[in-house]
Parts: C-alpha cells; sequence; structure tokens
C-alpha cells in the first residue's frame, strides 16, 4: 500500500509544487523495502504507514499550491480589468 500510495501521489504536480514531500515519502519508502529485506518487520510497517502519510501530505500540499495560484492569476485578471474599466470610465 506504501508503494501505491507514493505512486498516486508521483504527479507532475507533486513533483513541481511538494518535491521536498515527495522526496521524503520516497526515501522512507526506500528505507521500508531495506527494512524488509533486514527482515526488520516492525520497522517496515512503520515506515510504511509513515510513507502513506507523507505521500497524503504531498498531494495535500501540491493541491493547496495549484489552488493558492488559481487564485493568485484570479487576483491578477481582477486587477487588470480594475484597470481597464479605471481607464475608460470618464472622470
Amino acid at each position: 500500500m506504501a508503494e501505491a500510495s507514493v505512486q498516486h501521489a508521483n504527479t507532475s504536480s507533486t513533483s513541481e509544487n511538494a518535491n521536498g514531500q515527495l522526496q521524503i515519502a520516497l526515501s522512507k519508502l526506500d528505507r521500508a523495502r531495506q527494512a524488509v529485506i533486514d527482515k526488520d518487520y516492525e520497522r517496515a510497517q512503520q515506515l510504511a504507514e509513515q510513507v502513506e502519510l507523507d505521500s497524503q501530505v504531498a498531494e495535500l500540499h501540491a493541491q493547496s499550491e495549484r489552488s493558492r495560484k488559481a487564485a493568485q492569476e484570479t487576483q491578477n485578471a481582477a486587477n487588470v480589468l480594475r484597470d481597464e474599466i479605471n481607464r475608460k470610465t470618464p472622470h
């Protein structure tokens, strides 16, 4: 499930907007795999659970960043429109 959550989170948007969080999840996934090889199953389970949470954090951070950028673009468009209206309105 940890691998699936990382794969789900590993999108171009997440890579662009939440790369740090995604890298944390990938690093923990590697450590979980090594723990399985080392037969430290309890540690592997702990890391796998953390991977799932870190993947979700990465997705949410990317979504938040996309929303922030969209809001900024909307605000910029509103400012341009307001400026245009003010220029065309007789004083």
